[in-house]
């Protein structure tokens, strides 16, 4: 059963209950209020019934029954409608009756000097009250009886009764069609949020659910989009995660490949010993080259693990001190290119790990200085300090980045120009561990066209490990 439709039943069987409720004490109060003055109407009846039989007692203590009998029949019939419908009798015979038979009621004797009143129903199906009381003369007790008829009282509470299902059947029929409209309503999100849910689950992780009011549904809606966001996030994380596993893996592989076949092959023939001297020796430099290309592609992704691992204790280092070191040791290496290499740096210290940061520095002046084609090239290091840390900018005016790589430069074996770079000794790890090594340092780094040259990138690297 859907939660609307309980929500209904619920509902209504509340209202039918209160409803129910109110209405039976509003018909009960109000016929019971009537019998009051039924009763006490009837009662003024009987006292004046009695008023009489009394006097008629009273003139002549010595009457019999059958005297008095005769009197109040005279009476009853010079009054007319005045007098109540009355019944004289004794113990065991009735000796006059105007009105219902009351054969039934003799059974039960009223107690003395008291007026007992009782409700009588006879075969006709009309309610009487009935009024009884006791008198004795001359030696012998008679019994007075007054009826007053409360059968319109009765029909008016069935009237009632009648009219209060007819409206409580048409309440009952309005409440149910708004209940349930506004149960449909309320209920409205709490559908649309399991159509996302589905959905969701269905691998459509972009549904969301429409949010229209501010109550608690429409919080529990947006915490239901918040949610789903970040699973969104998450997902599409883990997939590019994967994907990026896939292009290592079949980077790595194809890194691998050229020069183990190489080195197998080159084994063999030494292992043939059909070569000359001169063949064996070049043969023996390449396997050496070879060697030495897997030595460093391992001390590569080494040092990419370990920067993975972010628990390194940083020190209280001044970037400007670590910056102009490197570029004085980097300057006869690159005089021999005759590539020019200036350091531009602002004082102060913060907190770095120096043998990673002097990496990422070593990594970004190697891919520099292959991205210039001739010489007479430049190569410049500016750093300035940040509240937090500090800003490395490595400008050069070489050939520039091709808008379709800025996004992939940090890609593991991703390279710019492949045979260049293959021909150079790069394996495409050097950018991938400047990228580590700032993420460790709560950093960040970006890749970009200079625009204030003609040609060259800029690479922006911010470390924030803090300020001591």
């Amino acid at each position: 059963m859907k939660f609307r439709v309980k929500m209904t039943l619920w509902m209504l069987a509340t209202l039918s209950l209160l409803f129910g409720i109110g209405g039976s004490l509003l018909i009960s109060g109000f016929f019971r209020d009537a019998m009051e003055r039924e009763k006490d109407a009837a009662f003024a009846s009987y006292r004046m019934a009695w008023s009489a039989l009394q006097i008629v007692n009273g003139l002549d203590p010595y009457l019999d029954a059958g005297a008095i009998t005769r009197t109040m029949e005279q009476l009853c019939g010079q009054n007319g409608s005045a007098w109540p419908a009355l019944c004289l009798a004794t113990e065991t015979d009735i000796l006059y009756e105007s009105g219902p038979s009351l054969e039934r009621l003799l059974e039960e004797e009223p107690p003395p000097d008291a007026c007992l009143i009782r409700l009588f129903t006879p075969e006709t199906g009309r309610q009487w009250l009935v009024l009884s009381g006791a008198v004795k003369t001359n030696g012998e007790t008679l019994f007075l009886h007054t009826t007053h008829d409360v059968s319109a009282l009765y029909a008016m509470r069935q009237s009632q009764l009648r009219t209060y299902l007819r409206v409580f059947g048409v309440m009952a029929a309005v409440c149910s069609l708004v209940c349930y409209t506004m149960s449909r309503l309320l209920t409205a999100p709490l559908t649309g949020l399991s159509r996302a849910s589905r959905a969701i689950a269905s691998g459509r992780f972009s549904s969301r659910v429409p949010i229209r009011s501010e109550d608690e549904i429409a919080a529990v809606s947006l915490d239901f989009n918040v949610m789903a966001e970040q699973m969104e996030k998450t997902v599409s994380a883990l997939h590019q995660a994967m994907e990026r596993q896939e292009l290592f893996v079949g980077s790595f592989a194809h890194e691998m490949k050229t020069p183990m076949t190489s080195l197998i092959g080159y084994a063999d023939l030494l292992r043939s010993g059909t070569l000359t001297p001169a063949e064996q020796a070049e043969a023996t430099d390449y396997l050496y080259s070879e060697g030495k290309r897997l030595s460093n592609l391992s001390k590569k992704l080494l040092e990419l693990l370990v920067v993975k691992e972010r628990d390194l204790p940083f020190t209280q280092v001044s970037p400007a001190t670590l910056v102009s070191e490197f570029t004085d040791r980097l300057r006869p290496l690159m005089a021999q290119r005759e590539i020019a290499v200036a350091c531009v740096c602002q004082p102060g210290t913060c907190l770095l790990e120096p043998d990673l940061v002097w990496s990422l520095l070593l990594n970004l002046a190697d891919n520099a200085q292959k991205a210039i084609p001739r010489e007479g090239g430049e190569i410049i290091f500016r750093q300035e300090m940040l509240p937090d840390g500090c800003r490395i900018q490595v400008l050069d005016n070489g050939r520039g980045i091709p808008e379709a790589s800025l996004e992939h430069l940090t890609e593991a074996f991703y390279r710019v120009d492949k045979a260049r770079s293959r021909k150079q000794g790069g394996f495409g790890l050097g950018l991938a561990l400047c990228q580590e090594v700032a993420a460790c340092h709560g950093g960040s780094i970006r890749f970009e066209n200079r625009t204030d040259a003609p040609r060259g990138a800029c690479v922006t690297v911010e470390l924030r490990g803090g300020r001591p």
